[in-house]
């Protein structure tokens, strides 16, 4: 993959470009993304430069046999680690790591390299499962690194997702991360910084993958995906800047209708203080088919919230709202409190993180129902 296949973030491309022809390349690197904005591609157009033996003009040639390897993710001297679990694929392994399942990543990376945390890990057959990075990955890691890299050129590590990392495996990683072999990387991509461990954090260079514009996303869509320009449009407006959240609107319009209908009869409720019917509202809430889901429905309320803001604020040609939306969203926005749409926003985010720690959806969702009740 080369800069020039990924679109936005103009500023990241160059700052990384220079370090590579400075000489100047740190040895831990941690990107921040809301989900599917980009951050991986980047690691690995930044790798693919690195280690390209013509490059030019602040980007690979992508034809040497370094940049071949890697665009097909086969270079040697590149390793993954993303969360995992046992699963249907895993065969009988009680402890598996990222090694085991990496045909299947490989797979997803090479056919959409902007996909969710969902769909890593339908593609690993480990639905309604939540994956974490143990300390048997860290095992592995440490193993792979003590042999000698079998290239003359950089060898890295890619992590996604280090908040899924628990702390016995970061703390078996801390030194190799501080103190590398010479020229290996640790790249990082993450959607939750906050949520990363301290201890690893703070051995890393941050850099913010910014959201994409409207236009981007779009011609990303048309260009690299073959989607028709006027549904790219339409999607590229409600995607939050997010080629990966736009990708998986076109192929779950099913979801998307079941969290909007959850979430017009939860605020169609609590306008009309029926507590009893925001209540049900919640019990569909906790029984949709897996944490992912739950949490998903977390972040597409979240939108609708965001969107009710920016309606209530006199923003509603920048808002994206969809038409089938846009009457409900009105009426909440004309009714709600002035605080309503912070707090909610809130209330959204700690039930996410309630039920990726296993917390009880039925108790967590009727908690949200709740205070979203309190608050309008």
């Amino acid at each position: 993959m080369r800069f020039a296949d990924i679109p936005g973030n103009g500023d990241i491309k160059r700052a990384l470009a220079g370090m590579a022809d400075s000489g100047r390349v740190p040895h831990a690197m941690l990107f921040y993304e809301n989900e599917g904005c980009g951050a991986l591609p980047l690691v690995l157009a930044f790798f693919q430069y690195l280690n390209c033996s013509d490059r030019h003009d602040g980007d690979s040639c992508g034809e040497c046999p370094s940049c071949r390897k890697i665009s097909r993710l086969i270079h040697p001297d590149l390793h993954f680690v993303f969360p995992v679990t046992t699963g249907s694929r895993s065969g009988s392994s009680e402890k598996p790591t990222s090694e085991l399942y990496l045909e299947y990543w490989r797979e997803l990376v090479l056919s959409d390299p902007y996909f969710l945390e969902s769909e890593l890990y339908s593609a690993l057959g480990i639905e309604g499962k939540s994956g974490n990075i143990a300390v048997a990955e860290a095992k592995s890691i440490l193993e792979r690194l003590s042999l000698s890299p079998v290239g003359d050129g950089y060898r890295a590590v890619v992590v996604w997702l280090p908040e899924k990392m628990n702390a016995e495996a970061a703390n078996r990683l801390l030194k190799i991360v501080e103190e590398p072999p010479e020229r290996t990387l640790f790249l990082f991509v993450t959607h939750s910084p906050e949520k990363v461990l301290q201890t690893i954090f703070s051995r890393c260079q941050a850099f913010r993958v910014l959201p994409l514009s409207k236009e981007e996303v779009a011609e990303a869509l048309v260009t690299g995906f073959s989607i028709p320009r006027e549904q790219a449009g339409r999607q590229a407006g409600i995607s939050g800047g997010s080629i990966g959240v736009a990708l998986n609107r076109l192929g779950d319009t099913e979801d998307y209708g079941e969290y909007m209908g959850i979430f017009g009869k939860l605020m169609t409720a609590v306008q009309s203080r029926d507590l009893l019917s925001a209540l049900e509202a919640g019990e569909e809430m906790a029984a949709l088919k897996s944490r992912e889901k739950q949490k998903a429905f977390c972040v597409f309320a979240e939108d609708c919230i965001r969107k009710i803001y920016m309606i209530s604020h006199g923003m509603e040609s920048i808002s994206d709202v969809p038409d089938a939306a846009a009457p409900l969203l009105s009426s909440l926005a004309a009714g709600a409190q002035d605080l309503f749409c912070r707090k909610t926003a809130v209330y959204l985010d700690n039930a996410s993180a309630m039920i990726d720690r296993n917390v009880n959806a039925k108790i967590v969702f009727c908690d949200l129902v709740d205070r979203i009740y309190m608050t309008y």
